[in-house]
């Protein structure tokens, strides 16, 4: 493994987010993934603004997190039940500085997540973080990658209630990333594209629910 491989390689390890989060003044996000808060919107409201309001108390659950300002926007929309996960201690320990009432840090892989209880998230919320597990061939990813990206979807199964949501943004290929999402048939899934121009590049936006027959064990 060389080159650029090694490197996207090295997005999936601690140690690469926490040189990275080092440089952090704690106010502004270091790396926005993908799209700000005021680009998702329109998603947002269709699949959690409309369907989980705050008055519901709903628990959202960010994965990877990172330091984005997307739980503090949605805390000052009403959501006050907010748990935000990454495995760098440095962005943990950074963001709990901040102190915010209504939203957790915790340091945790989202491949192992043993701290939190099956069936107790409503929404969990991924920006980026599946995406920074993915190297090699689109076409044939390395046994690694499909090994990451199925302990990942297995546990956000586990921890997500019966009826819960699980949103996804991506910049990958709905035909290249949909595999690797669903490989263990755990998720019913649509996904619709974000595009705010002619000229723009192509996101895209999943919302996952479990599948009917699907056990995440």
């Amino acid at each position: 493994m060389v080159g650029r491989e090694k490197e996207a390689a090295e997005l999936a390890m601690p140690a690469y987010w926490d040189e990275r989060y080092s440089q952090s003044d704690g106010v502004q996000p270091t790396h926005e993934w993908f799209k700000s808060y005021d680009q998702l919107q329109p998603f947002l409201k269709n699949h959690l603004f409309n369907v989980r309001i705050p008055q519901d108390q709903p628990t959202i659950l960010h994965l990877g997190a990172g330091d984005s300002d997307v739980p503090q926007h949605l805390l000052e929309r009403g959501y006050r039940d907010q748990l935000c996960v990454d495995f760098s201690p440095a962005v943990v320990g950074l963001m709990k500085a901040k102190q915010l009432d209504g939203i957790t840090w915790r340091q945790a892989d989202v491949r192992d997540m043993p701290s939190i209880t099956s069936g107790s998230v409503d929404v969990a919320f991924d920006k980026g973080t599946l995406d920074a597990m993915i190297h090699g061939s689109p076409w044939d990813p390395p046994d690694e990658v499909k090994q990451n990206a199925s302990r990942y979807m297995r546990e956000v199964a586990r921890v997500l209630k019966h009826d819960g949501v699980f949103l996804y943004i991506t910049f990958r290929q709905p035909h290249f990333v949909k595999p690797l999402l669903n490989q263990d048939e755990l998720w019913d899934l649509t996904f619709e594209v974000l595009r705010e121009g002619e000229s723009s590049f192509d996101y895209y936006a999943f919302s996952m629910r479990k599948a009917t027959k699907a056990s995440p064990s």
